[in-house]
C-alpha cells in the first residue's frame, strides 16, 4: 500500500490524496487549487490518468476539496464518488456554480484577449462546464455516518463527523487481510471547532497506523477577548449608532448560515437594533435550504428550534437577495443595515461592490469572520491597513473600520488540532500534516515533534510513500 499527495500539501488548496491498496486505486478529496501561484495545477494533465482511479472518498463540500471532480469525470473518471447526503446536495451547488463561473470566465476572457490582440496562456475555455458538472453528479453514491461499507478489494470505509459544515466528515480505512497484516489510515478531512452551533463537534480516534491531519491553523488559536456573540452584537450596533453599514464577505456554504444563526438570536433577544440584514447570495440561499433537510445532522440548539417549527435561519429584518438588480438597490438604501456576500475572500463576486460603495464611508465597518488566503483582497484589506486599495478597477481611499472576529472559524486551531491528536491512545507509525501553508504546517511539525514525539512528514506535492 503506497500514499501520493497530489495537492494541499504545504499549501491549502488542492486537497487530492491518492490511496493504492492491493485491489484498488481511490483518491480521498479531489479539489480545485485556488491560490494565485497554483492555480496552472488545475490545467496540467492530472498525475495519475482518471480512468485508473476506483473511488473518490469526499470528505466535504467546499471547492477545494470537491471542485476538480467534473475535470475528472471528463477525463475518464467512471468509478464511484462516496459522500454523506448532505455533501452531495452541497456539492451539487458548489460544482454547479463553479462550473457557471467558469463558462463565463472564459466567454469574458476570449472577448477581451481578442480586443486587446493577445494569446492567453491557456485556452480560452472552462476547466469544465455545467455539462460536464451534471454528468459527474451521476457518478455520486450516499453513505451514512458510522456505517462502515466495503470496497471491492475488501477495504472498510467508514465516515465520521468532521463537525467543520454541514455533512462533512473523517475517514476511517481499514484494509482487508489477516488482522496482523490490516493497516487502518484517519484522513482528518477539515477538523471543526468543538461546542460551536448549528453542527456536532468533531469525531475522535482512539488509534490508527496513519493519519493524515489538516494543519490550516497549526500556528495560532482562535481567541477572540469575548464571545463570537458579543463580539458580532458590539460591532453590529456600535456601527449602526453611527448610522453605517456592517459589510461582512462570507463564505456560502456555512459561514453565512452560522451568522445568521447567531444574528437571528441577537434580534430575537433584543441585543441589537431591528434593521435589515440582507443576504447577497443566491449560492448561500440555496445552501441555506439545505440545512432545513438534515434537522437530524444539526446541534442541538439549532436541530431544537426546527423540532418546534421555527427556522433557525429566519428573523426579522432578513432579506435574501438573488437577483443583481435587487443587489445593486441594497447600495441605493439608506442605512444603517448588514450586508452579508460573497466571496468570503473578496476575491470576486457581489462583496466587490458592496465594498466599493462603502470602505471609503468612515461610519461603515468591513468585518472579516473567516480565513483570508495570501494573496487576496481580503487579506490585503486585513492585515496590510491599506489607505488606499483597488477594486473593480479603481483605486479607493479606505476609512471604513475594519474589524476582524476569529471565533467563526470553521477550522480548529492549533490546541483543538493537539486535542483531537490526545484522543489516540496509541502513537500512530506516522502522522501526515497536509491542507496548511508551508511556514504553518512545518510549524505545527515542530511543535508536536516537542509535544508528542511521533514520527511526523510533512509532505511535498507528488511526494508518494510506501504504508508497510
Amino acid at each position: 500500500m503506497n500514499i501520493r499527495f497530489l495537492g494541499a500539501d504545504r499549501q491549502v488548496t488542492g486537497s487530492h490524496h491518492l490511496l493504492r491498496t492491493d485491489g484498488s486505486t481511490l483518491l480521498v478529496d479531489c479539489g480545485l487549487f485556488q491560490e494565485r501561484p497554483f492555480l496552472d495545477r488545475n490545467w496540467t494533465p492530472f498525475p495519475v490518468p482518471p480512468r485508473d482511479i476506483d473511488y473518490i472518498l469526499l470528505t466535504h463540500a467546499h471547492l477545494d476539496h470537491c471542485g476538480t471532480i467534473p475535470r475528472l469525470v471528463k477525463e475518464g473518471f467512471r468509478g464511484t464518488v462516496f459522500a454523506t447526503a448532505p455533501t452531495i446536495d452541497l456539492a451539487r451547488i458548489v460544482i454547479l456554480d463553479s462550473a457557471q463561473i467558469m463558462e463565463e470566465d472564459a466567454a469574458f476572457k476570449k472577448k477581451r484577449h481578442a480586443k486587446e490582440g493577445r494569446v492567453a496562456p491557456h485556452p480560452e475555455i472552462p476547466l469544465y462546464t455545467v455539462e460536464d458538472a451534471r454528468r459527474s453528479f451521476e457518478l455520486f453514491e450516499p453513505v451514512s455516518y458510522l456505517e462502515p461499507f466495503a470496497l471491492e478489494d475488501g477495504t472498510s470505509v467508514r465516515f465520521c463527523d468532521a463537525g467543520h459544515i454541514l455533512g462533512s466528515s473523517m475517514i476511517s480505512l481499514e484494509t482487508a487481510g489477516p488482522e496482523a497484516s490490516r493497516r487502518k489510515l484517519v484522513f482528518s478531512g477539515d477538523i471543526g471547532q468543538w461546542n460551536r452551533p448549528l453542527i456536532h463537534d468533531p469525531s475522535v480516534f482512539e488509534a490508527a497506523d496513519y493519519v493524515i491531519m489538516e494543519s490550516t491553523y497549526g500556528d495560532h488559536n482562535h481567541d477572540d477577548p469575548q464571545p463570537v456573540d458579543e463580539l458580532l452584537a458590539a460591532v453590529i450596533a456600535e456601527t449602526a449608532a453611527r448610522g453605517g453599514n456592517v459589510i461582512v464577505p462570507v463564505f456560502a456554504l456555512e459561514r453565512a448560515q452560522e451568522l445568521m444563526f447567531y444574528i437571528g438570536r441577537l434580534i430575537r433577544s433584543g441585543r441589537i437594533p431591528r434593521l435589515p440584514v440582507y443576504l447577497d447570495s443566491p449560492m448561500a440561499v440555496e445552501v441555506t435550504a439545505v440545512f432545513a433537510r438534515y434537522p437530524q445532522d444539526l446541534d442541538p440548539e439549532a436541530a431544537g428550534l426546527v423540532a418546534d417549527g421555527a427556522r433557525p435561519f429566519d428573523f426579522p429584518g432578513l432579506r435574501l437577495v438573488t437577483k443583481i438588480e435587487e443587489s445593486k438597490a441594497i447600495n441605493r438604501v439608506p442605512g444603517p443595515c448588514v450586508i452579508l456576500a460573497g466571496s468570503g475572500m473578496c476575491t470576486g463576486g457581489r462583496i466587490k461592490h458592496h465594498l466599493a460603495a462603502n470602505i471609503s464611508r468612515p461610519e461603515c465597518t468591513v468585518l472579516f469572520v473567516g480565513y483570508q488566503a495570501r494573496d487576496t483582497l481580503g487579506r490585503e484589506i486585513l492585515e496590510n491597513a491599506p489607505t488606499e486599495i483597488r477594486i473593480n478597477g479603481r483605486q479607493l481611499p479606505v476609512r471604513a473600520r475594519i474589524a476582524r472576529i476569529n471565533g467563526f472559524s470553521g477550522h480548529a486551531g492549533r490546541d483543538g488540532l493537539l486535542r483531537w491528536l490526545n484522543a489516540f491512545k496509541f502513537a500512530p507509525r506516522r502522522l501526515f500534516l497536509v491542507h496548511g501553508e508551508e511556514d504553518v504546517a512545518l510549524g505545527l511539525a515542530e511543535f508536536l515533534g516537542r509535544e508528542k514525539s511521533w514520527e511526523i512528514t510533512v509532505p511535498r506535492y507528488l511526494e508518494e510513500f510506501e504504508l508497510g
